[in-house]
């Protein structure tokens, strides 16, 4: 692929802000498209299993829109057909008019020729069935989700819905304290939609220009991240994805920017807040050491013994910069902060604001600091965090 030559350079702030902007965390939130404007604004949202202060696609919408109730978050994105789970940049709530630009990956997985679980013979025919019978159902109500307590060792009925959800013959509808609920795609998404008609261009092209408006701009490796596409998926289609060659200060490979971001200049209030490990603001670790030169790590499956920041340090925005990390538990209606790493003194007001919305929103009524890096900063963080609860 040739890369048209850039007519635009970029500062490394300007592109910060760009990147802030895009991912909605620089001017006013867009309250009155709430969470269902926030999926449809990132165009994807990862889901997780861990969840310390809440799950992290309920801790992507408040990051942005503030404390908006948590069975809010839940009913924006499962009811009315509105979001569908699928796999992008790892499992995911999809905006549901995004279903037909899946096909090429649906096409990918039907051609599939191995698998890590075998399926047995006749299992799938009978899930289709019985979901075509009952209605929408979980696995443990398919007929059980494992074989044994081995996380791996899945049931007959588990590996065929789970190949049925590949291939698009079965969607998520809702999680249901965590397990999935599965029904047939002809019920779950919209007839205008349930088709597999466009080609893996036209699909690509769709997902690389939607990654290049979520994120305002990024390398070829950021975009294809973003959808966990092939880099020579991105190259076959970027020159027809409206974005345009920029180069940005600091940044040693070519970027791609959205032409709306650069058409007027990003300003407004920044947001204070705690980040998912699992944002998208966030989740590439190169990207975040780029832009912010900030290096995070998620360690909630690093030995005890050797994490150096805690099992589910979250970093703090604040500034439209990344001031600090905090591992935090909930102990009643106690917000506790286990472990904090603060950019410096200053950094103290922004991560005491950032906890006590944080304990509020969790319906949380005290908060505490254990574990400050910088013990001197201990102290003026716990006062600080006590004069705005109290």
């Amino acid at each position: 692929m040739t890369t048209p030559r850039p007519t635009l350079h970029l500062s490394a702030d300007e592109a910060r802000r760009i990147v802030l902007r895009a991912q909605g965390f620089l001017g006013a939130p867009d309250r009155r498209g709430g969470v269902r404007g926030v999926l449809r604004h990132l165009g994807a949202v990862q889901l997780d299993t861990i969840s310390v202060l809440a799950r992290s696609h309920e801790l992507v919408p408040y990051a942005r829109l503030g404390a908006v109730g948590r069975k809010t978050v839940e009913a924006a994105y499962w009811t009315d057909t509105h979001a569908f789970e699928y796999w992008s940049h790892a499992a995911c709530i999809l905006p549901v008019e995004e279903w037909p630009h899946f096909a090429f990956r649906r096409r990918a997985y039907r051609a599939r020729p191995h698998w890590n679980h075998e399926l047995p013979e006749g299992a799938y025919d009978q899930v289709i069935k019985q979901l075509r019978a009952e209605g929408p159902l979980t696995a443990t109500e398919l007929g059980g989700a494992k074989r044994t307590s081995e996380w791996w060792d899945w049931s007959g009925a588990k590996v065929a819905v789970e190949r049925a959800l590949m291939y698009g013959e079965v969607v998520c509808v809702e999680r249901r304290g965590w397990k999935r609920l599965y029904d047939l795609a002809e019920r779950a998404i919209p007839a205008s939609l349930l088709h597999d008609d466009l080609d893996d261009a036209e699909c690509l092209r769709r997902l690389v220009g939607l990654a290049g408006q979520a994120l305002g701009v990024g390398t070829r490796a950021d975009i294809a991240d973003y959808h966990r596409l092939k880099g020579e998926q991105v190259d076959a289609v970027i020159a027809d994805s409206g974005l345009v060659p920029v180069t940005v200060e600091g940044w040693v490979k070519p970027a791609w920017a959205d032409p709306a971001a650069l058409g007027t200049p990003p300003r407004g209030r920044h947001r204070t807040t705690l980040l998912s490990p699992f944002d998208s603001l966030i989740w590439e670790r190169a990207r975040t050491e780029r832009i912010f030169g900030f290096t995070h790590r998620l360690e909630a499956y690093v030995p005890r013994q050797k994490r150096v920041h805690g099992y589910f340090a979250m970093p703090v925005l604040a500034g439209g910069r990344l001031v600090g990390r905090v591992d935090p538990a909930r102990e009643g209606r106690t917000l506790v902060a286990k472990q904090v790493s603060l950019a410096g003194p200053k950094a103290v007001p922004a991560v005491a604001q950032a906890l006590a919305e944080a304990a509020g929103w969790v319906d949380c009524t005290d908060a505490r600091v254990e574990r400050v890096d910088t013990p001197e900063l201990r102290e003026p963080l716990a006062r600080e965090l006590a004069r705005l609860m109290a």
